[in-house]
């Protein structure tokens, strides 16, 4: 029913943002794509693309964007099911920031024939992500599954509350305490994370704001750790070294916070991204 050039143009303007990114990952003029997309909504009857900085797909023209990536990922499972010879398929895939950092690269490199668009977001939000259709599959902490969705256990990510030893000689010099975490500097990824004050409130009650830095780095929140800017959650692969070494302390050894993560994906391609399921399962034997 609609042209798959169009689809294309539609779904290279989505993910870049612009006519002339979409232009140059295609290889056509930026007056081509335009005329594409003004054909394919005449087509559909109704704007697909609002125009600004950046271009976004409407409600309908997402729809279309997840149709286009879904028949590639149909096409690449035909293609190896016939064992015909074709091109890798773009695979748009929502990962929290700690497993990309800790476990989840080398399950995307042990499997081939995709070209990854990873998203990063919080794992409590990913699957936000997965709802609307911005992404065929999304690492979370909700078990699911989302309707149209599988689910798969990977298992829990385990989180140790860090800090240098001078750190903790300034600000805990009396112990860990709900009213001296209520004013030492602590870390946040962004305003999505929760974690540090997640932890605080379920092992000491507290039950206002954290002074909190904001850096959207898993490996820097270790390093903001180690020169003293504040205490953090970091996850327990990352900061193991340094504990055993003593370059970092668990602020409450008896106390780590475990996330439990759930890999869903889209029901329809499930046999096409059967191979990096199977991948990220083995992956996460190491949580």
């Amino acid at each position: 029913m609609f042209d798959p050039a169009q689809l294309a143009a539609l779904t290279a303007v989505h993910r870049r943002g612009s006519f002339d990114l979409a232009a140059a990952d295609l290889h056509v003029t930026p007056s081509a794509i335009s005329q594409r997309i003004k054909a394919l909504e005449e087509a559909a009857g109704t704007l697909l693309i609002r125009r600004g900085q950046p271009c976004t797909a409407t409600e309908t023209g997402l729809r279309l964007v997840r149709h286009h990536e879904e028949i590639a990922l149909l096409n690449k499972a035909l293609a190896e099911d016939l064992h015909a010879q074709g091109g890798p398929a773009h695979l748009r895939i929502a990962i929290n920031a700690d497993s990309l950092a800790t476990w989840v690269i080398p399950a995307l490199a042990a499997t081939e024939g995709f070209l990854y668009d990873i998203l990063i977001d919080d794992q409590d939000f990913s699957l936000d992500l997965l709802k609307s259709g911005e992404v065929a599959a999304a690492i979370t902490s909700h078990p699911g599954p989302l309707q149209g969705c599988d689910t798969v256990a990977l298992g829990r990510q385990r989180f140790r509350a860090t800090a240098s030893p001078a750190y903790i000689a300034r600000w805990f010099p009396k112990g860990l305490t709900a009213e001296a975490l209520s004013q030492a500097p602590a870390l946040r990824f962004n305003d999505k994370d929760r974690l540090q004050a997640q932890w605080a409130a379920q092992h000491f009650g507290l039950d206002r704001p954290l002074p909190s830095h904001r850096l959207a780095s898993s490996h820097g929140f270790v390093d903001a750790c180690l020169y003293g800017l504040c205490w953090a959650l970091n996850p327990e692969p990352l900061v193991a070294a340094h504990l055993e070494s003593g370059t970092l302390v668990d602020l409450s050894p008896q106390d780590p916070l475990d996330v439990h993560l759930y890999w869903q994906f889209n029901r329809l391609t499930a046999r096409a991204m059967a191979p990096l399921t199977a991948a990220l399962l083995q992956a996460a034997k190491v949580l």
